[in-house]
């Protein structure tokens, strides 16, 4: 499957694939730990794909999976889909609930009859139990991220309806005294019990920081839209930089600071708004 080319313009970093010559030295900025992993695009080539059942056309990077001494409420990969491709039975599990945004190309996501064309920034909440399918019937190479959790019930409270919108359209929020230089886009309402999990883009301009090490019960996916940026993890300060991704274990202290030129964008993953299970 060919891959795509970053564009000068492109708002989110696509460009995967392919293979480094044999005179590439080895080493990268791929790291394992307890607390976190960050995995660098220059390590998202062809061999390391997978092939889902029941999709066509379709390419994936998982980015991260529930493992054994690593983050464990959901899944998330990079997906390519080539034209034509797709899948009409995308989930193999009724229970569980998907996220996905579009990062580059066109995505037609049909939920309960009704159809949604997904354009760069797109974004849609799946319901667990939802008929739903994703079919690229554009010419290009369509590439999406796609957050998978089990859904929690809670009591008292229905289930959430299917969401779709475009990030573009959603006005993000300043974090208090930056300014405006730190703010979110919060794509799920936060404030809604029935999301057992968010998901937002966070965007610093250059100078802009986290000023303290964020140390709390969520994990996190973070996956670099744009930019760059030293992040720190536990007790490392790491250099991340667009098409990077960081898994964030419970408690992993975090904090960042944006060095520019341009902003640092980066896709968020959180699990919230539930009791701890003892």
């Amino acid at each position: 499957m060919p891959n795509i080319e970053t564009r000068a313009d492109a708002s989110y970093y696509t460009n995967y694939g392919g293979h480094p010559p044999q005179t590439d030295l080895l080493t990268d900025r791929a790291i394992v730990t307890e607390a976190y992993t960050v995995i660098p695009r220059g390590v998202l080539r062809d061999i390391v794909t997978s092939v889902f059942p029941e999709w066509t056309g379709t390419r994936a990077w998982v980015l991260n999976r529930p493992v054994a001494g690593g983050s464990t409420t959901f899944a998330q990969s990079i997906v390519e889909v080539t034209p034509g491709g797709g899948s009409q039975k995308p989930e193999p599990q009724a229970e569980v609930q998907s996220f996905i945004f579009v990062v580059a190309g066109v995505l037609t996501v049909t939920i309960n009859g009704t159809e949604h064309k997904l354009e760069e920034g797109g974004f849609a909440y799946v319901p667990a139990g939802a008929d739903w399918s994703v079919l690229n019937n554009g010419g290009d190479i369509t590439t999406f991220h796609w957050i998978r959790k089990r859904y929690e019930p809670l009591a008292g409270v229905a289930a959430p309806g299917a969401v779709v919108g475009n990030e573009k359209d959603v006005v993000p929020g300043a974090m208090p005294g930056t300014e405006g230089k730190w703010r979110t886009t919060r794509m799920l309402d936060p404030e809604d019990l029935a999301f057992d999990f968010g998901v937002n883009i966070v965007t610093f301009e250059p100078g802009a920081s986290i000023p303290f090490a964020e140390t709390h019960v969520m994990e996190h996916g973070l996956y670099v839209l744009e930019g760059k940026a030293v992040y720190r993890l536990n007790a490392d300060w790491v250099e991340v930089e667009a098409g990077d991704y960081m898994s964030l274990r419970a408690f992993c202290p975090q904090a960042c600071y944006a060095g520019g030129p341009s902003n640092f964008r980066y896709l968020l993953y959180k699990d919230q708004n539930r009791q701890i299970a003892l």
